[in-house]
């Protein structure tokens, strides 16, 4: 008999993913003065994909997967990497940095219910509040970015939409064909097969492109190493034993980690309802995970039927201020 609780140990790991990359949106932003953001996904996953080429091959006793299963993570790759950015991008550019961060606090919604078509999941009302709980708590961090207005909202609401049924799609592709290969060698393959779509897209902004500064330089190689290498290697560590969905949800402290940081950091004003909104974030996160009842308990799995699980948020972008920096302007996470 065991828990329906997922173990700490893959907990922390996602944890740790999303720390990381509630600190990129601010990079990003930064860097898309200097770069078009294709450019940037292009330059940043094809550091990455360099830097795993050589990290998974030290790996002891390393060889690679058979090819049916190198297919399957590649497309994992293109779903989570290119298409998923590509359609965030593209929709948080057309929609208000509000619907975009409400929107994105939805993708467990979206995931679970992937997941229960395809008969993966199953939906509990501890579950289901804890990501209604989440969304409120994410709709006060940024509630006053509301206010903007957009031409295409609605349009980009609806991107924005598609781009969470890409992200489900991508956990569940790539918990599947990362079953029994290590984090490292999934998220090599992921990563060279989002980095060739990147940069099959990239030469539709080549009237953009230009040299980046020194501290342009900097940036790209923080986003390609600790974003892109170390994020997404914790992400796929812990999805291996927690459900996307759940780990999905976990993601939603990335708004919260954004506003601690941005408070800490650039020293920028934080009000109560933004307090408030990160409990509520905290606690729904801790509800949805099983954390906040009793544990529930079932019949031992055997080895095989163990479920997998696995992968990078995404987010939404937003203007500079301490409520934005949750969800900021970025091509990438």
């Amino acid at each position: 008999m065991n828990t329906q609780r997922p173990p700490w140990g893959s907990v922390f790991a996602i944890l740790g993913a999303a720390l990381i990359w509630s600190t990129s949106f601010a990079v990003t932003k930064v860097l898309l003065g200097q770069l078009p953001p294709l450019t940037i996904g292009a330059v940043r996953f094809t550091a990455a994909a360099l830097v795993l080429s050589v990290l998974v091959r030290l790996q002891s006793g390393w060889r690679p997967p058979p090819r049916r299963t190198v297919v399957k993570m590649l497309c994992a790759g293109l779903l989570g990497i290119t298409a998923y950015f590509g359609l965030e991008n593209v929709g948080v550019d057309f929609a208000t940095a509000a619907d975009a961060a409400v929107i994105v606090a939805a993708f467990p919604v979206i995931t679970l219910i992937t997941e229960i078509l395809l008969g993966q999941g199953r939906a509990t009302v501890s579950r289901i509040a804890g990501m209604l709980l989440a969304m409120a708590g994410v709709w006060l961090i940024v509630r006053q970015s509301a206010e903007s207005s957009a031409p295409h909202r609605l349009l980009g609401d609806v991107i924005l939409l598609v781009a969470g049924v890409a992200w489900a799609a991508y956990n569940i592709a790539a918990s599947r064909s990362g079953k029994g290969h290590s984090p490292l060698t999934n998220t090599y393959y992921q990563t060279v097969a989002g980095a060739f779509g990147f940069l099959v897209l990239c030469p539709l902004e080549w009237r953009s492109w230009r040299m980046p500064d020194a501290a342009g330089v900097w940036m790209l190689a923080f986003l390609a190493v600790m974003c892109s290498v170390v994020a997404f290697f914790l992400y796929n560590h812990g999805l291996r034993r927690v459900p996307s969905s759940t780990a999905v949800n976990l993601l939603n402290l990335v708004p919260v980690f954004g506003l601690i940081s941005a408070a800490a950091i650039s020293r920028e004003p934080v009000g109560w309802i933004e307090v408030v909104g990160c409990a509520v974030v905290i606690a729904a996160v801790v509800l949805g995970a099983g954390y906040g009842l009793p544990a529930r308990r079932t019949r031992s799995r055997a080895p095989d039927e163990t479920p997998p699980a696995v992968p990078e948020p995404a987010v939404a972008t937003a203007p500079r201020s301490a409520h934005e920096y949750a969800y900021g302007e970025s091509s990438d996470r």
